[in-house]
C-alpha cells in the first residue's frame, strides 16, 4: 500500500497539465512546482485513506460478526425467531458502519481539500479520486486473501470430514474446523464489506469527477455538486427505517419465515429509497443543467437524473430476485441440480455448470436496459449515479449478507460445544436462508461493479482527452482482446492457489486423523492451529499474483501502449468479467444450495435423495466443494479486478496521456 501511494505521488506529481493549476509543471520529480507536488500529495492522501477506511471497516465488521456468532447460538435456544434478531442487528450494525464511514471520511476529505482547491472543483475531485482506488486496493487483497483462506479450509474439512470420514460439519473432532469458521469471517464479513466499500468509493468519485465539470460545477452550486453524497445519506436512513421492519415491526416466529423477511428488506428498502431519491433530487438539484459528455453539451433535467438513480436501484432489485430464484433451494433450478446428484457428482457439475450460464441472462438485459436508460438521460454522469442508485441500500444490503456468515457460524458454535441437535437444526434453518441472501449480496457487488467500471471508464475516457474509442482500430482492438482474456487469467491463478491450499490442508487433516490416537472416537483434540497455519499461509502468499497482474496491467498498458490500448484492455474486462462473475458465483451457490435441500430433507423429493452420506448427498458435497472457490473466491473477486483497473486508470490518466505508449513512439 505504501509503495502504491509512492507510486502515485512520483507519478502524478510528474504531469504537465493535471489541472487547472499546474499547466506550467515539468516532467522532472526533482523540480515538482508548488502545484504539481499539491495534487500529488492530495491524490496520495486520498489513496491512503480509502485504504485505510476500507481496512478499518473491514476489521471493525469481523470484530462485530465473532461477538455475534455466539451470541446467534444461545439466542437460539430460545428459539429461531430470537436468534435471527441478533443474526440480522449485527449485520445491520456492520452494513451501517461501512456506508456511514465511507460517507464521513470522503465528505471530511472533500471539505479539507477544498481549503487550497477553492472553486477549483475539477482539480479537487480529480486529486479525490485517490480515495476509490485506495478502497478497492485493500478490497482486492480482502477478498482474494479471504477467499482463498476461507475456501482452503472449507474444501479440506468437507473432503476429508464429510466425504471420507462420514463426520458432521463442523464436528470438533475435524482438525479444518476452526480455520473454516475463521475463514467465513475473513472472507464472507471483510471481503464482502471491503469489495462494496469500494462500489461506493468509486462510483462517489466518477459522479463527482463528471459533476465537477458540469453547470453546477462552473456555477459553484455545493449542494447539487454533492449529489452523490446526498443520494448515499438518504440511503442510510432510508436504510435504519426498513431494518425495524425485520426486527421491530414484524417478528419471525417459524423457519419459514426467515426468507420472506429478507426478501422484504430488499423489496421495502427499494421502494422507501425511490421516495427518497425523488425528495433529495428535488431539493438539491436545479431544475435544469448542463453535462459535458465528451467534449459535448448536453441539457438534462432534474426528473431525469432522478430516473437515473432509479433505473439502477431497481435493477439492483431485479438481480437480486433473479440470483435467489437460480441459487433458492425453494425454485426448481437449484432443485433439479440436487435431483441430477442420483447419478453421480458428474451431472450434478454439469447442471450446475448450464444453470450458472442461464443465470447470467437477466442481469445483463436488466444491466444494459438501466445503462442505456441512464445513458440517454445523463450521459456517463446518469450510469455514475445508477451505480451508486444500486448502492443506495448498501447498508441493508450488508445487513442480509452479513447475517449469512454469522448463522453459519453460530451452527459451527452450536456443533463445536456440543449442543442439543434442535439448536442445530434451528442455525442450519438460519443459514440457509443466508446462503441465498449471500449469493443475492454477490449479485448486488457484480451488478454495481458493471455500472461503477462503465462511468469510471467514461471518466478515464475524458480525462485522457480519447476523442473516441473506436474497436476497429488496431490499437483499441488488440487491448479488447487481451482485456477479455484477463478475467479467465485472474480466474486460472485464484482457482489454482485455492487448490493448491485445499491439498495441503486435505494432506493434514489425513494425517491428523492417520495418526493421532483417539482422534476420531472423540478422547483427543486436533492439531487446529497448523490448519489455521496453513490457510494463513496460503491466503498471504497466494493473493500476490492475481493482485499484481490487476495492479500492473493498467500501469505496464498505458505506459507502454497508450490510453487508446488501454480503453480496450478496460472494455474487454469489463465485459467478459462480469458475465464470468455471475455465472460463477451462482453456479457455486445453487451447488452449495442443492447439498443443504437433500441434509434438511425438508420434502418427500429431498428425502429420497438423502440422508446424510448417501451417495446423492456424497455427490452433491462434491459439486459443494467444487463450487465454493466460484462463488467465494473467483467469482466476486472478478468484479474487484474490473473496478480496480478502471479507477487506477482514471487515477494515472494525466501521466498516460502525457507520456504513456513508448513502444508506439519507438516503432
Amino acid at each position: 500500500m505504501v509503495a502504491f501511494a509512492i507510486l502515485i505521488f512520483l507519478f502524478l506529481g510528474s504531469v504537465e497539465g493535471f489541472s487547472t493549476k499546474n499547466q506550467r509543471c515539468t516532467y522532472d520529480v526533482t523540480k515538482l512546482c508548488k502545484p504539481a507536488l499539491a495534487t500529488a500529495v492530495f491524490s496520495t492522501v486520498s489513496f491512503l485513506l480509502g485504504a485505510v477506511t476500507s481496512v478499518v471497516s473491514g476489521f471493525l465488521g469481523m470484530k462485530i460478526a465473532t461477538y455475534a456468532n455466539a451470541r446467534t447460538t444461545l439466542e437460539a435456544r430460545k428459539g429461531v425467531g430470537k436468534a435471527f434478531i441478533i443474526a440480522f442487528r449485527s449485520g445491520a450494525v456492520m452494513g451501517f458502519l461501512l456506508a456511514a464511514n465511507g460517507l464521513l471520511v470522503l465528505y471530511i476529505a472533500i471539505n479539507l481539500f477544498k481549503l487550497y482547491y477553492g472553486d477549483d472543483w475539477e482539480g479537487l475531485f480529480e486529486a479525490i479520486t485517490g480515495y476509490g482506488l485506495g478502497g478497492s486496493s485493500m478490497a482486492l487483497f480482502g477478498r482474494v486473501g479471504g477467499g482463498i483462506y476461507t475456501k482452503a479450509a472449507d474444501v479440506g474439512a468437507d473432503l476429508v470430514g464429510k466425504v471420507e470420514r462420514n463426520i458432521p460439519e463442523d464436528d470438533p473432532r475435524n482438525p479444518a474446523v476452526i480455520a473454516d469458521n475463521v475463514g467465513d469471517n475473513v472472507g464472507d464479513i471483510a471481503g464482502m464489506g471491503s469489495d462494496l466499500f469500494g462500489s461506493y468509493a468509486e462510483s462517489s468519485c466518477a459522479a463527482l469527477v463528471v459533476a465537477s465539470i458540469s453547470s453546477f460545477g462552473i456555477n459553484h452550486d455545493l449542494t447539487a455538486m454533492l449529489y452523490p453524497l446526498l443520494i448515499s445519506s438518504a440511503g442510510i436512513l432510508v436504510c435504519l427505517l426498513t431494518t425495524l421492519f425485520a426486527t421491530d415491526f414484524f417478528e419471525v416466529k417459524a423457519v419459514k419465515e426467515i426468507e420472506p423477511a429478507l426478501k422484504k428488506q430488499l423489496i421495502i428498502s427499494t421502494i422507501l429509497m425511490t421516495a427518497g431519491i425523488a425528495i433529495v433530487s428535488w431539493i438539491a438539484l436545479p431544475s435544469s443543467f448542463t453535462i459535458f459528455n465528451f467534449g459535448v453539451q448536453k441539457e438534462v433535467k432534474s426528473w431525469q437524473l432522478f430516473l437515473c438513480v432509479a433505473v439502477g436501484l431497481w435493477a439492483g432489485l431485479i438481480i437480486g430476485f433473479v440470483t435467489e430464484y437460480f441459487t433458492s433451494n425453494a425454485y426448481s433450478p437449484v432443485q433439479d441440480v440436487a435431483d441430477s446428484c442420483r447419478t453421480g457428482a458428474a451431472t450434478n457439475v454439469i447442471f450446475g455448470l448450464a444453470l450458472g450460464y442461464k443465470s447470467v441472462i437477466i442481469p445483463i438485459f436488466a444491466i444494459a436496459i438501466s445503462i442505456f436508460v441512464s445513458f440517454s438521460f445523463a450521459a456517463m454522469y446518469g450510469i455514475a449515479v445508477a451505480a451508486l442508485g444500486m448502492l443506495s441500500t448498501i447498508a441493508t444490503g450488508l445487513a442480509i449478507d452479513a447475517y449469512g456468515p454469522i448463522s453459519d457460524n453460530a451452527g459451527g458454535i452450536a456443533e463445536m460445544a456440543g449442543m442439543s441437535h434442535t439448536i442445530r437444526e434451528r442455525t442450519d434453518a438460519l443459514d440457509a436462508a443466508g446462503n441465498t441472501t449471500a449469493a443475492i449480496g454477490k449479485g448486488f457487488a457484480i451488478g454495481s461493479a458493471a455500472l461503477v467500471s462503465l462511468a469510471l471508464f467514461g471518466a478515464f475516457v475524458s480525462r485522457a482527452k480519447i476523442s473516441t474509442v473506436d474497436v476497429l482500430t488496431p490499437k483499441v482492438f488488440i487491448g479488447l482482446i487481451v482485456g477479455a482474456m484477463l478475467p479467465y487469467w485472474f480466474s486460472a491463478m485464484t482457482m489454482k492457489s485455492v487448490g493448491s491450499a485445499a491439498l495441503k490442508m486435505v494432506e493434514e487433516v489425513r494425517r491428523q486423523f492417520n495418526t493421532i490416537p483417539g482422534l476420531m472416537e472423540g478422547t483427543t483434540k486436533p492439531d487446529y492451529a497448523t490448519c489455521v497455519k496453513i490457510s494463513t499461509d496460503a491466503s498471504i502468499k497466494e493473493m500476490i499474483p492475481p493482485g499484481a497482474l490487476v495492479m500492473l496491467t493498467p500501469l505496464i498498458v498505458g505506459i507502454f501502449f497508450g490510453v487508446e490500448t488501454l480503453s480496450g484492455v478496460l472494455a474487454g474486462s469489463l465485459v467478459s468479467g462480469v458475465q464470468i462473475a455471475i455465472s460463477a458465483s451462482n453456479t457455486g451457490g445453487a451447488w452449495d444450495n442443492a447439498k443443504k435441500y437433500i441434509e434438511a430433507g425438508a420434502s418427500e423429493h429431498a428425502r429420497s435423495l438423502g440422508p446424510k452420506g448417501s451417495d446423492p448427498h456424497k455427490a452433491a458435497v462434491i459439486g459443494d466443494t467444487v463450487g465454493d472457490p466460484l462463488k467465494d473466491t473467483s467469482g466476486p473477486s472478478l468484479n474487484i479486478l474490473i473496478k480496480l483497473m478502471a479507477v487506477e486508470s482514471l487515477v494515472f490518466a494525466p501521466f498516460f496521456a502525457t507520456h504513456g505508449g513508448l513502444l508506439f513512439k519507438i516503432f
